[in-house]
């Protein structure tokens, strides 16, 4: 236990040292630590956590954890931080051609980032592509607004549809 609490005093060291966090960041009321649901994330997908975030789904506090297993997959485990349990787990691929996301796409890439951008104007920052639980593949879009805050947005990758939209917080890890 004493490694996970030196790991979240890293975390929360490298917060404090962004240079990019607002001042006027509002971090929202959790009941379970990050340490808890790091646990709880790591194990349900073991390996490296590369990045941590935590967003707003639906006013709920939420960190995901980006987590690389030995294996070579990526994983991005979500856990709710006010139950410290797991609530969601996809899979990132490495880009629209791999095997299990193009086996479902119907929609460009382009035409994703049109629908995220005409709902929720700003500059894309990064492109994530995912596997959900269910199989189906998803376009994630980082979006900085020109109020300077984030949003992810996600797009099915086969309907074109936005299935989820959310604020993040903040980010800590690589991109």
């Amino acid at each position: 236990m004493k490694k996970l609490s030196v790991g979240a005093a890293l975390v929360a060291l490298a917060f404090a040292a962004n240079s990019a966090v607002a001042a006027d960041l509002v971090i929202p009321k959790t009941k379970v630590s990050l340490e808890k649901c790091l646990v709880a994330a790591t194990k349900a997908k073991p390996g490296t956590v590369v990045k941590v975030e935590m967003k707003l789904e639906k006013k709920v506090p939420v960190y995901e954890f980006d987590i690389e297993a030995a294996d070579g997959k990526a994983w991005d485990v979500e856990c709710n931080a006010l139950s410290g349990k797991v609530t969601e787990i996809e899979q990132e691929v490495k880009s629209a051609e791999d095997p299990l996301f193009k086996a479902k796409m119907k929609v460009s890439e382009a035409d994703a980032r049109k629908t995220a951008l005409e709902a929720h104007p700003g500059e894309i920052t990064e492109v994530e592509y995912e596997i959900e639980e269910d199989g189906a593949a998803t376009y994630e879009f980082d979006i900085v607004g020109k109020d300077g805050k984030e949003i992810k947005v996600e797009v099915d990758a086969t309907s074109g549809k936005i299935v989820e939209s959310h604020s993040e917080i903040y980010q800590i890890g690589k991109e």
